[in-house]
């Protein structure tokens, strides 16, 4: 079988899966695992060389819907007659249901549900533990600075939040991606500030930065020190990875009430015991 991938996500699910060996292209985005870093770059997943892609002649094109601007790459794909699946995952839920859809299209069915029941049982004892949480901080998730875009209640982060013993301030939003303004964001007075800048190496953002923003000097996140930047990898990808990053914050909001986070530790990848 010959797989490509035109976004992170998609190889992600696939190298979850055990199927890496089996990709022959993906987008110039996708960077883990190491090992697809030999393979042929298809170009930014806005902008695929659907020629590359053709010549590639691919049994499977895992494209996706994640970004706008996306739908070019369906269009093409159509137009050549092109086998492929298209993934748009919003919630938790979707990404498990795109990991069992993906294992059925690639006959790796029965793998896909033992990941899918392992996935089940890590979000369920999360949400056991953040229940048990009476003082829940609130978050602001800064995905670009300006203009400014958040996540809302129609997004992973929103859940991740909740099961990490915390709350989107902009959780009143029914959309997927907001946008707002510095002002807002100081009104809601957020408790923590955690910055994921998409396509911005964490290596490239300053804490410092929004120390500028007019009146944020007085925000309780500010004056706490709890302004993180987080990996976009392990919070912006709607791939089971979610899942590290919901370890992460968990530990990082309650130390004391969920497990100690280890950056070598995903249960998704994790021997099966016997």
């Amino acid at each position: 079988m010959r797989i490509i991938s035109l976004c992170p996500s998609n190889t992600e699910l696939v190298h979850y899966l055990g199927l890496t060996k089996y990709l022959v292209g993906v987008d110039d985005f996708s960077d883990w695992p190491k090992s697809i870093k030999a393979l042929p770059k298809l170009g930014p997943d806005l902008n695929i060389n659907i020629d590359l892609v053709e010549s590639l002649k691919p049994d499977l094109v895992l494209a996706s819907l994640s970004v706008p601007g996306m739908e070019k790459n369906i269009e093409q794909l159509e137009k050549r007659h092109l086998p492929f699946v298209t993934y748009n995952p919003q919630s938790l839920q979707d990404i498990k249901e795109d990991l069992i859809h993906l294992g059925m299209e690639t006959g790796h069915e029965e793998k896909a549900h033992e990941l899918a029941e392992i996935f089940n049982n890590i979000i369920n004892s999360y949400k056991e533990i953040s229940s048990s949480i009476e003082n829940k901080p609130s978050i602001y998730w800064e995905w670009w600075p300006k203009p400014v875009f958040t996540p809302g209640r129609v997004n992973w982060l929103t859940e991740i939040s909740e099961l990490a013993g915390g709350r989107n301030i902009f959780a009143d939003q029914n959309v997927a991606n907001y946008q707002t303004d510095w002002v807002d964001v100081k009104n809601r007075n957020p408790d923590h500030i955690c910055l994921i800048w998409v396509g911005v190496k964490e290596s490239k953002m300053n804490k410092k930065a929004i120390q500028k923003r007019p009146g944020w000097n007085d925000l309780s996140a500010l004056k706490e020190n709890n302004v993180h930047i987080l990996e976009e990898s392990l919070f912006c990808r709607p791939s089971p990875r979610l899942l590290i990053g919901l370890q992460k914050l968990a530990a990082l909001l309650h130390s004391s009430k969920y497990p100690i986070y280890s950056e070598a530790s995903d249960p998704l990848l994790q021997p099966k015991k016997s």
